[in-house]
């Protein structure tokens, strides 16, 4: 199933949650809506499914507008952050209890829903606890049920809010794999909802970056991690080093220190955010020089790659101060000889440059 939104708008009280906000989502991928919380990825989702319903705009589903739409009318499967499981059944009835409430024109016979159920219950690898109640289970147990349970009605899209978000990082680590290969075998068209950048970019087909209440970008995770194309989305996504400065020539003088660009295409005293990765920075040892001066801060070695943690020197700015991250290898470090307390200078060797308005 293609889903299309067109010029949604949502608002609660003075809370605008969407504003006019436009999307085509291909049939069979995977989608993640990504951003921080109150960003209205949530409210998006649940616009889509039929939970809530926009103030503007429409959602049109497989070609045809669905907007006025009961959400038991719109054949999709929702999986809530927290199960929303039935205590009282059994987990086979848990995920039969779809099929079951159907109007019994079009209820499918006893001997299909079993065959269904335990087919589903196989698919999940849980099988074997179909006797037993959701209070029996782990968490990642019960998010598997509550994802066959979803897939029980047959959706021609399956809609999942933040579906491991309760769970522990090793836990919604092995689902996050698991969900992408049971994606690669169903081929159901599926958009989930995270604000873990670490989630979108290594289950997602497609990433929709979201920041208050607007698409900041639209683009496959590679896109989106090594061409963001706003200053939000390459602040939010992965970890980044951010310097704020005036554009001075080649160079950007942030303080007393200049850091060089290599764009020809900025206006001279310009105000600009300066963007680095930490494996694209680099250590110079001495005071003087190009760079932007900082302290070492921590030296936290483990692993084939070194961080290492700067604090940017006299930045006092209401008692805050600047943090910075390198990443380098052991045998950098080795050359490097840094210690606690040094003062050194850092460079990047791929800057990203945007306007601060």
């Amino acid at each position: 199933m293609s889903i299309e939104v067109k010029n949604i708008s949502k608002s609660f009280g003075s809370f605008k949650a969407l504003d006019n906000v436009n999307l085509n989502l291909p049939s069979g991928e995977l989608i993640a809506l990504l951003g921080p919380s109150g960003c209205g990825k949530t409210t998006l989702l649940r616009i889509i499914a039929g939970l809530e319903f926009a103030d503007e705009g429409s959602i049109i589903l497989s070609g045809e507008d669905a907007s006025e739409k009961h959400v038991r009318d719109r054949h999709v499967g929702f999986v809530f952050q927290h199960y929303a499981l039935f205590r009282h059944l059994s987990v086979f009835e848990n995920v039969a209890f779809g099929l079951r409430v159907k109007p019994k024109p079009q209820r499918p016979p006893e001997k299909e829903i079993r065959e269904r159920v335990h087919r589903l219950l196989n698919l999940v690898q849980l099988d074997w606890v179909a006797d037993r109640r959701p209070s029996q289970l782990s968490g990642g147990q019960r998010q598997r049920i509550a994802l066959a349970r979803a897939l029980a009605v047959e959706p021609q899209v399956l809609l999942l809010d933040e579906p491991f978000g309760a769970l522990d990082a090793k836990v919604r680590k092995e689902l996050r794999r698991w969900l992408r290969r049971l994606h690669d075998e169903l081929h159901i068209s599926s958009v989930f909802v995270t604000h873990d950048q670490e989630e979108a970019l290594e289950v997602a087909d497609s990433i929709v970056l979201m920041n208050k209440g607007r698409i900041e970008q639209i683009g496959s995770p590679h896109q989106i991690y090594n061409e963001p194309a706003t200053s939000f989305a390459y602040s939010f996504i992965g970890n980044v080093n951010e310097f704020r400065g005036r554009v001075e020539g080649g160079y950007v003088r942030i303080g007393n220190d200049l850091l060089p660009h290599g764009r020809s295409d900025l206006s001279e005293g310009s105000s600009v955010i300066a963007y680095a990765r930490p494996h694209d920075t680099e250590i110079v040892k001495g005071e003087t020089g190009e760079g932007v001066s900082a302290k070492v801060n921590r030296i936290l070695a483990s692993g084939a790659v070194t961080r290492v943690e700067l604090i940017a020197n006299g930045d006092a700015r209401e008692g805050k101060k600047d943090y910075f991250e390198v990443e380098v290898t052991p045998d950098d470090l080795a050359a490097l000889s840094l210690s606690t307390g040094e003062s050194v200078r850092i460079r990047s060797r791929r800057l990203s440059l945007f306007g601060d308005n």
